[in-house]
């Protein structure tokens, strides 16, 4: 056994620990309710897909931790290239779940974006967290938020092009509904491309983007490599958002549904683990930062997740809507509404040519009983309706109970 082997060994060993710890009582007991009988899970052992970005981090950390355990399956954690491989290897099965863009998973259930397919939320993974990056080059000529953004853009005239990183998934969402309440027409005053999140700082650097919206840690990256600035977070745009979630397809949840409540017991549980303490988010940032997962440094990922900031031009501020994995709970519930919101943004971008009906679809995809028997196998708190209400960076209130009408009523369009 290699040294390096036997130090990765006694990591995972150490974590494992904690994470009984954590929980007050040990893996053996606290299975034995799903190692027998009906509740047992069909497939022991499932392949996660992630993309390498730090909300991956209750996936990884159920696995490293072996929480996956306590609920009778071992989760697989598979790195991923590109949302549109994510896409790809669920749809034909080849990954059992994913770490997910929300609005990826509607799209592919109504055939936008890709191969149309019956698809399922399970749980969303996080709140929070992502930015938007505007280059260096942009900010010293005073672009350094969204009214700085629109000034320059309407007095030096010429193509301006912005990154997201899939056309329905949240980035693309977060994006265009800054731009457009900063009185931006993201897709008539500018041209917007698609670039996997690992490889945004890179191509900013080599001058292909003016603008990005990612997750992190790569906003912060960019601040680190002297490249961009932060102009935006998205907790500004929609306190405590809907972000990635755990997805899979129907046909799986049909097939394997104790497989489905285990997994998505077990992510909760984790989620609860990472946002306990101080010490457990600094092992979560040591853990994800390696090569096998996120692949930068500790203190890329460290900062923001503890919600220090500061936007790259000397400001810091401590915020206090950072990224959150369970927050008691309140992170975690497949909200109704969150999921046909996005539906609402795909109509007013012009990736849903018709209405949907939004609260079929949604009820099609948001796996909520299933969450239900998660969230009471890992005594996670539930809400007391399946949908919620909350006021964007405009002023607007979303609650999920006029979809048309909200989804017809902005200024800005496509």
């Amino acid at each position: 056994m290699t040294d390096l082997l036997k130090a990765k060994l006694s990591r995972r060993a150490v974590l494992q620990t904690a994470a009984v710890g954590a929980a007050g009582i040990s893996p053996a007991l606290r299975s034995v309710v799903y190692a027998a009988g009906s509740d047992a899970p069909e497939k022991t052992e499932v392949k996660i897909g992630f993309i390498p970005l730090t909300d991956c981090a209750s996936v990884v950390m159920a696995s490293v931790l072996g929480i996956d355990q306590k609920y009778g399956v071992k989760i697989i954690p598979s790195k991923e290239a590109s949302w549109a491989g994510v896409r790809d290897k669920l749809v034909s099965g080849e990954l059992d779940f994913a770490h997910v863009l929300y609005g990826l998973v509607y799209g592919v259930h109504l055939g936008i974006g890709g191969p149309k397919k019956d698809m399922a939320v399970l749980a969303t993974l996080n709140n929070n967290g992502q930015a938007i990056t505007l280059s260096k080059k942009l900010a010293d000529k005073g672009a350094v938020d969204g009214p700085g953004l629109a000034k320059l853009m309407a007095a030096e005239k010429r193509e301006y092009t912005f990154a997201q990183t899939f056309p329905t998934g949240t980035h693309a969402m977060w994006l265009y509904y800054w731009m457009a309440a900063n009185g931006i027409n993201p897709m008539k005053d500018s041209k917007v491309i698609t670039v996997p999140p690992p490889q945004m700082v890179a191509n900013m650097r080599v001058g292909n983007m003016d603008g990005f919206c990612v997750g992190e840690p790569w906003n912060h990256r960019a601040i680190i490599d002297g490249i961009g600035v932060t102009a935006a977070t998205t907790q500004d745009i929609w306190k405590d958002h809907p972000e990635k979630v755990l997805g899979t397809t129907g046909d799986f949840v049909k097939k394997y549904p104790n497989t489905a409540r285990a997994v998505t017991a077990a992510i909760l549980e984790a989620g609860r683990w990472i946002d306990a303490s101080l010490s457990n988010k600094n092992k979560m940032a040591e853990t994800i930062a390696d090569k096998s997962y996120v692949n930068t440094s500790v203190d890329a990922i460290n900062q923001r997740i503890l919600g220090r900031y500061q936007n790259g031009m000397g400001k810091t501020w401590d915020d206090p809507n950072f990224m959150k994995f369970y927050n008691d709970g309140a992170v975690n519930f497949p909200y109704l509404s969150d999921g046909m919101w996005f539906l609402t943004q795909h109509k007013r971008w012009g990736l849903l040519k018709d209405h949907p009906d939004y609260l079929t679809v949604a009820k099609q995809i948001n796996q909520i009983d299933i969450y239900k028997q998660a969230a009471t196998a890992s005594k996670t708190p539930l809400p007391k309706s399946d949908m919620r209400s909350s006021k964007l960076m405009d002023g607007v209130v979303w609650d999920g109970k006029d979809p048309k009408k909200y989804a017809d009523g902005f200024k800005i369009k496509a």
